[in-house]
């Protein structure tokens, strides 16, 4: 679906590249994440894919052509939600997605139905301006569905959610991959990336330093460890113990603790999470 070589950008005006020699792929009906903390040059690639940001240097395919080489056309294929919202505030929320509607010449969604998806059919009828901040970004959601893409690129889509309606984007967007859209995240947000990447790119500076599916770099960077917490001793105090995972039937101290302690609390592994692995790799903490 996307095909990015040797990227490299540095805004009009300015001396100091942002992009360093990008490279990666996003297959057909994939969710890529691209995590990185503020400024570390996630929008900026968004936005060359999306065609705001000219003149940069490198190859980009997407949907079987150069980047370059698209006219307006490309827009009936893709649909974007950017990070902050911009709607207009005079406008009703059906009205903001109906003039949106009426500017593609393929098939789109109902409004409507584009609205229930992101839970705000019942303020449907309500201006703009007069809605929350989250309100405002699930708008932006539901704006960019609205002409079945093919393509979605979601900037931050969770930003600023409360959990219940977080979780409903979520699951809106795993669905948008079960009807076979391919969807570009980018987030500080690993909880997100965690749960909805198939694959996530660390950009630090720039630079991307590693690519690879959420569990397998958990896998690779964590502890193979066991953590048992149990009840022991007199007077009975809660105690743990850490073993290696290899190996851990033939353990002897391993099966006797489970004998001999008055009571197991909780058996589990040594998972690390996607921003511990994040913070591991690159050396750099993850902030909004």
């Amino acid at each position: 679906m996307i095909q990015v070589r040797n990227l490299d950008y540095t805004y009009p005006g300015s001396r100091e590249e942002v992009l360093h020699g990008l490279n990666f792929t996003i297959e057909d009906g994939e969710i890529f994440g691209f995590l990185g903390p503020s400024g570390a040059g996630k929008s900026t690639t968004q936005k060359i894919l999306i065609g705001l940001l000219k003149n940069y240097k490198g190859s980009i395919t997407v949907l079987g052509r150069e980047l370059s080489a698209w006219n307006d056309a490309y827009y009936e294929h893709i649909g974007v939600s950017f990070e902050l919202p911009n709607h207009y505030l005079k406008l009703t929320a059906l009205e903001n997605l109906s003039y949106f509607r009426s500017l593609y010449s393929g098939p789109t969604q109902d409004p409507m139905e584009v609205l229930a998806w992101v839970g705000l059919v019942d303020d449907a009828d309500k201006r703009v301006a007069n809605f929350s901040k989250g309100m405002k970004i699930r708008l932006n959601v539901a704006r960019s569905l609205l002409s079945k893409p093919e393509l979605l690129f979601l900037d931050e889509p969770t930003t600023g959610l409360d959990p219940v309606n977080a979780r409903h984007i979520k699951n809106l967007i795993l669905e948008q991959r079960a009807r076979g859209a391919t969807v570009f995240v980018t987030t500080h947000d690993m909880t997100v990336a965690d749960e909805l990447c198939d694959r996530v790119a660390f950009i630090v500076r720039g630079r991307i330093d590693v690519i690879d599916a959420p569990s397998t770099l958990k896998k690779r960077y964590g502890k193979r460890n066991v953590v048992v917490e149990y009840i022991s001793g007199s007077p009975a105090e809660a105690q743990s113990r850490e073993f290696p995972l290899d190996g851990l039937g033939r353990n002897a101290e391993f099966v006797g603790l489970l004998n001999t302690a008055q009571r197991i609390e909780t058996i589990h592994t040594q998972e690390t999470t996607l921003e511990q692995v994040f913070i591991k790799v690159t050396g750099e903490e993850l902030s909004a």
